[in-house]
């Protein structure tokens, strides 16, 4: 019963009921009885790698993968499916053949080759798994797998990419890279310090440089059509309150004309926009991210046991998000009338022909998308909590300055 006939059965047409974790769970308990090697002869990794690239064709993206694998399976396959990725990479060339946001996705996460042909078994040795523990998590990373809906493709699949192609190592970068570059630097000094006020500095130059080169690029493209492509990049928000999270997204996103479309069921966003206003937004989001999680807990500390519940902290998200978005929106509108003023050119025209741009691309890969507002109740202590973490975010040029 038990022979590879019947697991790659049921690696591929069963996966359905592998995703119920008592299912995979008893299953993986079986078979650590009779197969307590853990995939010897490697069939596990091959239909797990023909799931992969299914997924990959679907739409999704490495990150993708590492992202759903947390979620929907459990935190201990991620190591898994990056290993799974990374022997996907050797086999297609990805190095040398993928998409420049693939090869950055790989990258990050360590999955660029050499993979191993041997992925299961090498990594149930790595991570000195149990029979039953390694084969539970093959059975729930095949169920997610399996079980990925279609997303929206933005990169060309492994099936689209062309022929081998080089990337020079020394190449000079752009001048959106150079920029991410420096407020990169900025927040990871932000987060990193121990003194609040450095902090606050170091986030508001952030900002500041963000705003900066936001106008600089509408000021070049001003009289004359937008030069600059759309480009789209995905945003993995991990539990808990993922919707809160979301709406800090979307403020901050909002704030710098970017649209945002989330998948709310996958915890999954897609940012539309010009190139350096995204990767500015993904940037400063992690910042504020880290900066709202180090307030709420003070909050709570003020709270006391009151404000240990779900709801209190979710409207502490909330409120921060509602009140970041206005800030941000402000000292960009600031940021904008003062650099008109300056030049004296109305860049108002010209911000509204790369958002006509970035609204055009928008229909065209969401055409059913749908606008949802969130309805759950909120905590009165903990939105007006909220609020107030977020009147001591510095996300502009100058606290004093700001709204």
């Amino acid at each position: 019963m038990f022979d590879d006939a019947w697991l790659s059965d049921l690696l591929q047409h069963r996966s359905g009921m592998l995703a119920d974790a008592l299912v995979a769970q008893d299953l993986a308990a079986t078979l650590a009885e009779h197969q307590p090697d853990v995939d010897a002869r490697g069939i596990a990794t091959r239909e797990l790698l023909r799931a992969l690239d299914e997924v990959f064709e679907r739409g999704w993206q490495p990150a993708d993968v590492a992202h759903a694998a947390r979620r929907e399976a459990t935190a201990g396959s991620v190591s898994l499916a990056v290993a799974l990725v990374a022997e996907h990479a050797r086999r297609t060339d990805a190095a040398v053949r993928a998409p420049d946001a693939w090869v950055d996705q790989l990258r990050e996460l360590r999955a660029l080759p050499p993979g191993d042909p041997a992925v299961v078994a090498t990594w149930r040795r790595a991570e000195r798994r149990s029979p039953a523990e390694a084969w539970r998590i093959v059975l729930l990373l095949a169920g997610m797998l399996h079980g990925a809906a279609r997303l929206e493709l933005l990169v060309p699949p492994p099936s689209r990419w062309g022929p081998a192609r080089s990337r020079p190592a020394g190449a000079p970068a752009s001048g959106d890279d150079r920029v991410l570059r420096r407020i990169r630097g900025l927040l990871a000094k932000a987060e990193s310090t121990e003194f609040t006020e450095e902090a606050e500095s170091l986030t508001a130059k952030a900002q500041e440089l963000m705003t900066r080169h936001a106008v600089d690029a509408a000021l070049l493209a001003a009289g004359s059509p937008p030069a600059e492509g759309v480009a789209t990049r995905r945003v993995h928000v991990q539990d808990p309150y993922v919707r809160a999270k979301m709406q800090l997204l979307a403020a901050v996103a909002e704030a710098n004309d970017v649209r945002l479309v989330w998948y709310s069921t996958l915890g999954i966003a897609t940012l539309v926009g010009v190139p350096g206003d995204v990767g500015a937004v993904e940037l400063l989001f992690t910042s504020l991210l880290l900066q709202a999680a180090q307030a709420l807990s003070a909050a709570e500390g003020a709270q006391g046991r009151r404000s240990a519940s779900r709801t209190f902290r979710r409207s502490f998200l909330l409120g921060y998000a509602h009140r970041i978005g206005e800030r941000l929106r402000m000292a960009r509108l600031r940021a904008t009338e003062e650099a008109s003023a300056a030049h004296g050119i109305d860049l108002l025209p010209v911000l509204r022909s790369r958002q006509a741009a970035v609204e055009d691309r928008v229909a065209e890969l969401f055409p059913r998308v749908r606008t949802t507002r969130s309805r759950a109740s909120v905590h009165p202590d903990g939105w007006y909590s909220g609020q107030a973490a977020a009147e001591r975010a510095d996300v502009g040029p100058r606290r004093s300055s700001l709204p």
